[in-house]
């Protein structure tokens, strides 16, 4: 990392400063350098447009042509990624704080498995936050969060409202790139301007009808934590696609996870269903849940490999107006023009075919 040099004030420094990107916008770069130093809105150095460097919020970058006055400078070198998300796209993240809310809407076995999930195929450590604990009793909490470490996992209870258990969870988000995700209607939204209490983000309102609420964010942003650290919502991850393949599926069980750390399945493309000697058994609570994902993953690898059959048959034209469409690949043997050279050697193998048979006087009349 360069060090700073003159005025912070004012005019250019020449020496690189390192920072990170909190937030992306058409062409411009936000970064937050170190050292306190500030952010800068910086644009992207077009040598890391031609060799195809995406720059994504969270990236650690080199800033060239630092101008403290006007807060401006050019990104001229990402630096290497410890962590890649997709979706939401962040680098470099730490950990994922999972929000669910306790009740208002109630908490659904079904709805939180297929966040975590998605959550556990990330592979990113994981956080678990319900929110609302001011609306069950204290037997209610116990009772989840038994059920939870049966599941494999331990729970953070807390309340925006009362203002109650946020001290735990700032301690575990301390000096960390958390990425917050969660259904709409949860309280992510109020979760984060209490924890960054400079941040104004809307708070979705929950539907009577339908107990889901309309998400507000529409665009990932990383935002400074006042201990320490940077909290990035998830536009994206409000609703999990389901991208998930049969064979990775149990991986992403806890359950499954301790069972085979006791023993392993005989085979090791065991889809855990009763398979010969499978080490897997059905005396946990969500094998049903795991069931019925597993019927879904199946289905999705099925559409896979029907989209790369018909990708193999289908061959990409460029019209003249620009449009790209569609056409049935040829089978290149059966439509091959011969060549030149292939015809003349036809021609002369046909010659001395006729030469021979008036020597030896073959003739098939």
């Amino acid at each position: 990392m360069g060090t700073l040099s003159g005025d912070m004030s004012g005019g250019l420094v020449p020496e690189n400063c390192q920072g990170t990107v909190t937030a992306v916008q058409a062409n411009f770069y936000h970064v937050q350098l170190q050292a306190g130093a500030g952010h800068l809105l910086c644009t992207r150095r077009a040598r890391l447009k031609k060799i195809g460097q995406r720059v994504m919020v969270g990236d650690q970058v080199i800033v060239e042509e630092v101008d403290f006055q006007d807060r401006r400078g050019a990104i001229a070198q990402v630096l290497s990624r410890r962590t890649v998300l997709d979706r939401p796209p962040v680098a470099n993240a730490d950990q994922l704080l999972l929000v669910f809310a306790l009740a208002e809407p109630s908490l659904d076995p079904w709805q939180l498995s297929r966040f975590l999930i998605k959550a556990e195929s990330t592979g990113l450590p994981l956080l678990l936050g319900l929110n609302k604990q001011d609306l069950l009793s204290k037997k209610e909490q116990q009772t989840w969060a038994e059920r939870l470490q049966q599941w494999g996992y331990r729970a953070v209870f807390f309340s925006v409202l009362q203002d109650a258990g946020i001290a735990a969870l700032e301690a575990s988000l301390k000096d960390k790139i958390t990425v917050v995700a969660g259904p709409s209607g949860v309280g992510k939204s109020s979760l984060i301007n209490r924890l960054i209490p400079q941040v104004e983000l809307r708070v979705g309102e929950v539907s009577g009808k339908l107990q889901r609420g309309r998400h507000t964010t529409r665009h990932v942003e990383l935002f400074p934590l006042p201990q320490g650290g940077l909290l990035a919502d998830s536009p994206g991850f409000n609703q999990p696609d389901w991208s998930v393949l049969p064979q990775d599926l149990g991986g992403y069980f806890p359950e499954i996870r301790a069972q085979l750390k006791q023993e392993n399945c005989q085979f090791k493309d065991c889809l855990h269903l009763q398979e010969p000697n499978c080490a897997v058994g059905r005396d946990w609570e969500r094998y049903e849940i795991y069931e019925k994902f597993l019927e879904e993953a199946i289905a999705y690898r099925e559409i896979q490999q029907q989209q790369r059959d018909e990708e193999d048959h289908l061959k990409v034209k460029i019209t003249a107006a620009g449009k790209q469409i569609h056409e049935p690949k040829l089978a290149t043997k059966k439509y091959r023009r011969t060549s030149r050279r292939e015809r003349h050697q036809n021609l002369k193998d046909l010659y001395e075919k006729q030469s021979l048979d008036e020597l030896y006087g073959n003739d098939d009349g």
